[in-house]
């Protein structure tokens, strides 16, 4: 239990990564904030997984973008739980095209929701972190920050934005003892890429020295160090789990 009664927001928390790092947090002894947006019942589903473990999870609705709102999510959990400890930055989306037929929209919305959000919970969860002198802080970016891809100028910009975000806030916050690092999965199977076409798939494979997608779990399971008193000399970093596409 190395983060017992720890208080640990995980943003997009209610399928994919989310879910599992959720579930391995709170196999550790954190109290896991499950949030989510429009998937409540599966938000739930997590938060019953959680507490049939023996474990306290609560599921909160609140669209990452909206900065007021993310505001209000803070002050509701500093609360109720007094602290906040760990912020996985998880929540993402996708809205793929290339760049000739990529409508404004699009690319607005994935930059809102990946990289705006990412600002706005950890604007609103500083100022806690400070005040305790200790915290957490994961942000999950994407190896297509670091290579780009084709179709993706939203996505690679929102997470290449992601790294930015991390080395800066690494800096600032370093002096109070909060560490800030990311994590740039490559293909990890999730939902998303079930749904891939399976030549995409096989393109996919064939850029990946070790010839197989990742599994969810070893995310969390990064996740849980990064965010235990194992990781407290670990800040700025961006660690790759990709299988060597990036190396």
């Amino acid at each position: 239990m190395e983060l017992e009664n720890k208080v640990a927001l995980v943003t997009g928390a209610s399928r994919g990564l989310g879910r599992e790092i959720s579930i391995l947090l709170a196999k550790q002894g954190a109290i896991v904030i499950v949030n989510y947006n429009g998937s409540e019942n599966s938000a739930k589903e997590v938060v019953e997984i959680i507490e049939g473990l023996g474990q306290k999870a609560i599921a909160y609705q609140c669209n990452i973008s909206d900065y007021e709102a993310v505001g209000n999510m803070m002050k509701t959990i500093i609360k109720e739980h007094s602290s906040i400890d760990i912020l996985v930055n998880n929540a993402g989306i996708t809205q793929d095209n290339l760049i000739m037929k990529m409508k404004e929209e699009e690319f607005d919305k994935v930059i809102a929701i990946n990289l705006k959000g990412t600002f706005n919970t950890i604007k609103h969860v500083s100022r806690q972190m400070l005040k305790q002198r200790s915290g957490k802080i994961i942000n999950i970016s994407s190896v297509v920050g670091i290579l780009g891809n084709m179709g993706q100028v939203n996505y690679a910009a929102s997470k290449a934005g992601i790294i930015g975000i991390t080395k800066s806030m690494a800096r600032e916050l370093a002096s109070r003892g909060i560490t800030v690092n990311a994590i740039a999965p490559g293909y990890i199977e999730t939902e998303m890429t079930e749904e891939l076409p399976k030549d995409v798939k096989k393109v996919a494979l064939n850029q990946i020295p070790l010839g197989n997608f990742g599994k969810a779990e070893d995310i969390a399971e990064l996740v849980v160090f990064l965010a235990s008193d194992k990781a407290n000399y670990i800040t700025g970093q961006t660690i790759h789990i990709d299988g060597g596409m990036a190396m």
